[in-house]
């Protein structure tokens, strides 16, 4: 028997978790692709740089109706550089945990590493949570 979720069902789980989330956005520097067995000390968080989390708050996220499968959007944050990170790393993507940075909740790797060099250098991103159709594990 295979477990299905209802798409009414999957945007009351997002609406309800992420009204009841804080979390912080961090950008990470291990050159990994984030997969379901990891946890925070699977990853090294960005610093130096001018590097800072971001909070995100409960009452920006955006659910969607209409998108299969269901997914929610944050406004896009941006994070700006004053120099190089510590050693020169490079930032492979992002992922969200809980604000005491203990939980990894997901993460997300960039389609194009990037290095800041530069005052004043940028990345954007736009946190996204899907609910998948995944096949379950047992």
């Amino acid at each position: 028997m295979a477990l299905i979720l209802a798409d009414s069902g999957a945007v009351d789980i997002l609406t309800v978790y992420l009204a009841n989330r804080y979390m912080k956005l961090k950008l990470f520097t291990s050159d990994s692709t984030p997969t379901d067995d990891d946890s925070l000390a699977s990853y090294i968080i960005a610093a130096g740089g001018g590097y800072a989390d971001i909070t995100l708050d409960v009452t920006s996220w955006v659910v969607s109706t209409t998108n299969d499968p269901r997914d929610a959007a944050y406004p896009e944050q941006t994070f700006t550089f004053t120099t190089l990170l510590t050693s020169s790393a490079i930032i492979y993507g992002y992922l969200c945990c809980d604000t005491a940075s203990t939980n990894l909740f997901w993460g997300e790797r960039f389609s194009t590493s990037f290095k800041p060099q530069n005052n004043g250098d940028i990345v954007k991103v736009t946190p996204k949570l899907q609910l998948s159709f995944g096949t379950p594990t047992s």
